[in-house]
């Protein structure tokens, strides 16, 4: 019974996997080479995802599009979300414990940039729904000042969402503990203090996640009546319809990251310490590295407006390389 509370402590939480008392039980080649085996993926995806941000802002056709505007949103998030989970991964590893406002302010940023995703992904379907089934009235409701103002409700919202959290913090008795040093590693679940807290996570990401599947799955819903329609374009039907099954699936794999500690928890009664950190490792470069590069790998290929520019800002510098070669070779 003990053993499973104190997995549940450690695993519990959605968005930051820290290896935490598992990492004692590891030599230091081996903790190498897991830290080479995250850090090494998550900064390359991270070099992708950057070079997509930078492919969006350097064409007017890209700042002036909402739906590329709302990708910028949707990447940006989950860019900072991944640099920010792999920075809570490395603390771990070199058994860093944080004080308790250090690891406030690190967990108010997850808090804030993990609900990013869902809300934007969101905003994108019910835009590819008024584009397909609205599409005389697309450029009159889809606008960049409408757009915008999306936007800023979304991070508004997330915002909200981390005022809750602090004000629930401020009501746990901090003047009881005998320091604000932090005894164990630091992670989300740590700074739910009371239980209150945890309840509020629990129905906050419910909400959030229904409201989001609802709108996908109402919007897939309207796009495929729409295709059957006579007046309708069968083509940019077919090609919404795909483009709201990924962002089911970007949605899946969000809400999968929430059910996947609870599975650890379970898998922990099972397995001795050394398997569950290494599968933990494996689930977090599946779970939580890959889907915050799904949408650079999907526009990336899929989109053949942004793929030629990514393609170039991908490889710039190879190219510059082989001009510089050439001349000196020449020369």
């Amino acid at each position: 019974m003990a053993y499973s509370k104190c997995f549940s402590t450690i695993y519990a939480n959605q968005s930051q996997t820290n290896v935490t008392i598992g990492l004692q039980y590891q030599g230091i080649p081996e903790r190498v080479f897991f830290s080479t085996v995250t850090t090494v993926p998550c900064f390359v995806f991270l070099f992708i995802n950057g070079a997509m941000l930078f492919s969006l802002r350097s064409k007017p056709v890209f700042r002036e599009t909402s739906r590329y505007i709302l990708l910028y949103n949707l990447l940006f998030a989950d860019t900072v979300l991944l640099a920010h989970t792999q920075l809570m991964y490395i603390i771990a590893a070199c058994r860093i414990r944080l004080m308790y406002p250090v690891c406030g302010v690190l967990t108010m940023l997850t808090n804030l940039t993990s609900v990013i995703s869902p809300l934007t992904l969101m905003m994108m379907s019910l835009e590819r729904y008024v584009a397909v089934c609205y599409p005389l009235r697309h450029a009159t409701i889809i606008t960049i000042r409408n757009t915008g103002g999306a936007i800023i409700v979304v991070w508004a919202f997330g915002s909200l969402n981390v005022l809750i959290r602090v004000v629930l913090l401020l009501d746990f008795p901090f003047e009881e503990q005998e320091g604000l040093q932090m005894t164990e590693f630091c992670s989300r679940e740590k700074m739910m203090l009371g239980s209150l807290s945890d309840d509020y996570d629990k129905a906050y990401t419910c909400i959030l996640f229904i409201s989001a599947g609802m709108a996908i799955t109402c919007s897939y819903i309207g796009v495929m009546v729409a295709a059957r329609s006579v007046s309708t374009d069968k083509a940019s039907a077919r090609k919404a319809r795909n483009t709201l099954l990924l962002y089911s699936v970007q949605l899946g794999l969000s809400l999968f990251s929430t059910i996947y500690n609870p599975l650890l928890i379970a898998i922990s009664k099972v397995v001795n310490k050394i398997v569950l950190v290494r599968i933990q490792i494996v689930g977090y470069v599946c779970i939580v590295i890959f889907p915050r590069c799904l949408s650079t790998l999907i526009y990336g290929i899929r989109d053949r407006t942004i793929r030629p520019i990514l393609i170039y800002h991908l490889c710039c510098r190879l190219k510059l390389s082989v001009i510089q070669s050439k001349s000196e070779v020449s020369s």
